[in-house]
């Protein structure tokens, strides 16, 4: 039996023109069923592809790319049919595969020109744009060296500055930050943040906070089907089995007077006037909690339910 769907499934109004527009995708190697009916619509942001190892984001992000073809179904990206006009597509894409090609004994800047050439980009405006991806990416004191001789992360930068050098409308990243280290993380991270407010971009990650800290919304694709899509909140709200709740009042409250709100379990003090509430068995606490309060004129600053970590929502959704 498959995962049950998250809520909410269509993430922007159908009316909407999407940025990349996904219908019924299936995409076999052999007798291997890699991708299954996949639907989906992206439209300008930042979105996190994820799933476990095999779960088939590599091969749908190859399909978007026009590298490989699907089975069947269609993908369209800013009203280019991958299939029908590629080229087109490929104007307006930018990728950094997950095994990031390069060509090692090509010097940073070297490299980086050839990129422009490849996308038509000449004389000053080249330039100009080769400086403006060192720049951004954090390659200037390494622009001078042989790829082969820079660490993983400064050739994951590299890659990055090939995937923006045509100013691409859409970007797709398979594992960008890989390889680097915590100051370089930053840095990359707060540039595709940048990135999203004005390019569609989905991006593949198994850094989990990595997706809390940059991406709006999240797909989940697990054996090759769509278990999850939703704003990464609604996801840890929805996928939590836990009815604990965390209230803040006003006045100083006992532990005593807590344990007699009714079908309230263990109490625990955060902070002041900060109580976390766990409830006997499933149950859901806030109603009694409201009443409680009320009949004893102690007024709730907050009340929320402990939610799930995005890691547990994933681990719940794909196991």
């Amino acid at each position: 039996m498959l995962p049950q769907f998250s809520k909410n499934l269509t993430f922007a109004p159908k009316f909407k023109k999407m940025s990349i527009e996904i219908q019924h995708i299936t995409k076999r190697y052999g007798e291997q069923l890699a991708l299954n009916d996949v639907t989906l619509s992206i439209n300008k942001g930042i979105v996190g592809l994820l799933g476990p190892n095999g779960a088939g984001k590599s091969t749908l992000m190859k399909i978007i790319t026009c590298f490989i073809p699907p089975t069947s179904g269609s993908v369209s990206v800013e009203g280019h049919d991958v299939m029908d006009d590629p080229m087109a597509v490929k104007r307006i894409v930018g990728y950094l595969p997950e095994h990031n090609p390069l060509y090692l004994d090509m010097y940073v800047r070297e490299y980086l020109e050839f990129v422009a050439g490849v996308h038509q980009l000449k004389g000053e405006a080249a330039k100009k744009r080769i400086e403006a991806m060192i720049d951004e990416t954090g390659l200037g004191l390494e622009a001078h060296k042989k790829i082969g001789a820079l660490s993983k992360g400064y050739r994951q930068r590299v890659g990055l500055a090939q995937a923006m050098m045509h100013d691409p409308q859409v970007l797709i990243l398979d594992e960008p930050t890989s390889g680097l280290d915590p100051n370089q993380l930053i840095d990359i991270r707060n540039l595709i943040s940048n990135l999203g407010k004005e390019k569609t971009v989905l991006l593949s990650t198994h850094i989990m906070q990595e997706v809390e800290a940059i991406c709006e919304r999240a797909i989940i694709i697990n054996k090759g089907v769509v278990v999850a899509d939703d704003k990464i909140e609604n996801l840890k709200q929805e996928n939590s089995a836990s009815n604990v709740v965390i209230v803040e009042f006003e006045n100083e409250v006992s532990e005593a007077l807590l344990r007699s709100i009714p079908q309230v379990g263990r109490v625990q003090q955060v902070k002041e006037n900060h109580w976390i509430l766990e409830p006997q068995g499933d149950t859901d606490i806030r109603a009694n909690l409201m009443k409680w309060s009320v009949d004893r004129g102690l007024i709730i600053k907050t009340l929320q339910k402990e939610d799930l970590s995005i890691e547990e929502a994933f681990q719940k959704l794909t196991k």
